[in-house]
């Protein structure tokens, strides 16, 4: 399931407040090369907004972040989410997650969290807070005892450090709020969205 990410090297992490902004954002990800996209169950617009886009954008890989509990995995599920995405994990929450069938990836912070994920069964998790957390140097560590496990970073991860952790044989994608801030999204700033989509595929294709 985590091969759903691989040609997906940067996830721009996104707040909807208004669903109507949903649609016209996916389409200017996708026509700027950019196919993934996940948005966050913080606001109360989010499974409106995801729900429309899937609806109007079939080609954009969906995931659905700040995932926190059971009922949060079921309305994912509902409205047509690709991949869940979560800060943290409860005993709760990891079996919904795998029970859903869809990939996972819950937050960790630790070497131990992530052992611990591997071996309930998560192919991919989250790095979070990765800026936090120790980033690269954490994800170089622990690389040669979990070779097989893949991550995606976010928190703190920027256009200037992307790829200082997509060079990285275990990092699969990254995920960043850079590309598409709450803010742009709500002005309608689609032009520098665009040309951030654009400088960030241009550096992880070079």
């Amino acid at each position: 399931m985590a091969d759903l990410l691989s040609g997906s090297p940067v996830i721009p992490v996104v707040a909807i407040k208004s669903a109507k902004h949903g649609v016209r954002l996916a389409e200017v990800l996708l026509d700027n090369g950019v196919n993934a996209i996940e948005i966050t169950l913080r606001t109360d617009a989010a499974l409106d907004a995801i729900q429309q886009i899937k609806k109007a954008c079939p080609d954009m890989i969906m995931g659905v972040g700040t995932v926190l509990t059971p009922q949060d995995v079921t309305n994912s599920v509902n409205v047509g989410a690709d991949f869940l995405v979560s800060p943290g994990m409860s005993p709760k929450l990891e079996e919904a997650m795998l029970k859903s069938g869809l990939l996972s990836l819950p937050g960790i912070a630790t070497p131990t969290e992530a052992l611990t994920r591997y071996e309930a069964g998560f192919e991919m998790v989250k790095l979070f807070p990765a800026a936090v957390v120790g980033g690269v140097s954490m994800l170089k560590g622990m690389y040669g005892p979990m070779p097989h496990l893949r991550f995606m970073p976010t928190g703190g991860v920027r256009l200037s450090n992307m790829m200082d952790y997509l060079e990285l044989p275990n990092v699969v994608s990254v995920g960043g709020t850079w590309i598409a801030p709450q803010e742009d999204i709500e002005d309608e700033n689609w032009d520098k969205i665009a040309k951030n989509c654009r400088d960030a595929l241009a550096l992880a294709q070079a």
